[in-house]
């Protein structure tokens, strides 16, 4: 089975409704594809404790109207069946579908980066924690210990302490001096200095983070190092995230250069392959204002409005230029990548441990010799991990992309007979 769009969007975060709306008046088919099960992606994920920004609900309304434009939630990219076509599956059925162009808005993730007890029940990434509570998880009186790096940490600890959970620390790893000096350029950008004074939390510590994740069955406290001392303290929840790192693997598989951790893009947002685009955190973080601007910029050039690209380039030098600023100061301390003891779980899906890896040159080296990253999560977080503490290059991901059905599989039978 399959179908065909002028317009194939893969992500429906912040850059995936802005390259729909965008591309909407000229295109005859579009399709927005998620694997959420709303549209808005991880930084407006909605539920039952979900408090949805208004431009937010907005944006998502006018995409939900537009007649020419289907959302397909709930469903995930497979693998890719043809040199204009991707296997996909949902729920319920896996199916191909056939595209003119396509724009990558696939995200990033969490780095998340091992330490002894990290894979204890109750420890969970900064961004994790937050979709938790959006979800309905109940935090209300937990004692909770947030560590890493970004602003991100400021975000999770106030999702928590709104839904009544007692902050106990914020570890932040980057500097003092570091994060002066970003706060010193805010007022370039004022609703980021606005948004930054309404986290602030005076629990918040620089030049910190986590030595360990302390309990048996589960987590009960945690050890920080915090300006230079080592304290313990008692929790119910550690959320520790030291980052974000895009999501490149989808274009990695379609032949697109990846440089510096990132999809690269030129001035249209265009990858290097013909008539594939790429958008929002896929091609560097930088939060869902330079997201807004980059969808739009592909949208408008996916259908060959030139005119209004370029109307967005100054908006995007803005964005861009907040990007390194934010990036620069919250670069991450290489002690970090000391955290991991030997016997520390490196891969959680296969059980594999540090010392099993750190005598091996490159990742299909240790992914042969120990079947790191053929676990459920496909090497997505520990591949990422091995990065950061080896140095490896991870290559391009090989289909199936995520775990599919046999009679989705199947479809990639069919369509080569044909």
């Amino acid at each position: 089975m399959s179908e065909h769009t002028n317009l194939l969007i893969i992500g429906a975060g912040p850059a995936g409704l802005a390259a729909a709306l965008a591309a909407a008046p000229a295109a005859t088919r579009i399709i927005l594809l998620d694997d959420n099960p709303q549209v808005g992606g991880q930084i407006w994920r909605d539920g039952p404790q979900a408090s949805l920004p208004v431009a937010a609900r907005r944006m998502r309304e006018q995409v939900l109207a537009c007649a020419n434009v289907y959302c397909y939630s709930g469903t995930r990219v497979i693998a890719r069946s043809a040199s204009d076509a991707l296997l996909v599956e949902d729920a319920e059925r896996g199916w191909q579908i056939r595209y003119d162009r396509l724009i990558l808005c696939t995200g990033a993730r969490e780095l998340l980066l091992p330490f002894p007890g990290w894979t204890l029940p109750g420890v969970t990434g900064a961004g994790g924690l937050q979709a938790l509570i959006k979800a309905g998880m109940p935090v209300s009186d937990q004692r909770i210990v947030i560590a890493g790096s970004g602003p991100l940490l400021l975000a999770s600890a106030a999702t928590a302490k709104h839904m009544g959970a007692q902050v106990v620390q914020i570890a932040e790893q980057a500097s003092a001096r570091a994060v002066a000096g970003f706060a010193t350029q805010l007022p370039r950008w004022p609703g980021k200095l606005l948004q930054a004074a309404s986290l602030f939390d005076r629990r918040y510590r620089t030049a910190s983070h986590v030595l360990a994740a302390l309990g048996t069955e589960r987590l009960e406290g945690v050890r920080l190092k915090l300006n230079g001392k080592v304290v313990e303290l008692a929790c119910e929840r550690l959320a520790c995230g030291f980052g974000l790192i895009p999501n490149t693997q989808l274009a990695q598989a379609l032949g697109c250069t990846v440089a510096d951790q990132a999809v690269h893009v030129d001035c249209w947002q265009q990858t290097s392959q013909p008539g594939i685009y790429a958008a929002g955190e896929c091609t560097g973080f930088g939060g869902s204002e330079r997201a807004l601007v980059e969808g739009a910029i592909a949208g408008y050039a996916a259908v060959g409005d030139r005119r209004q690209v370029q109307s967005l380039w100054r908006r995007r030098n803005r964005w861009h230029a907040f990007a390194k600023v934010l990036n620069r100061a919250f670069t991450l301390d290489p002690a970090l990548s000391q955290l991991a003891t030997p016997e520390t779980l490196v891969c959680r899906c296969e059980d594999v441990p540090y010392a099993a890896l750190a005598g091996h040159r490159n990742w299909r080296d240790a992914k042969l010799a120990s079947r790191c990253g053929m676990g459920a999560c496909q090497g997505r977080v520990c591949a990422a991990a091995t990065a950061h503490l080896f140095g490896w290059q991870t290559p391009a991901p090989r289909p199936p992309f995520s775990p599919a059905r046999i009679e989705t599989l199947l479809c990639l039978e069919q369509s080569h007979d044909a």
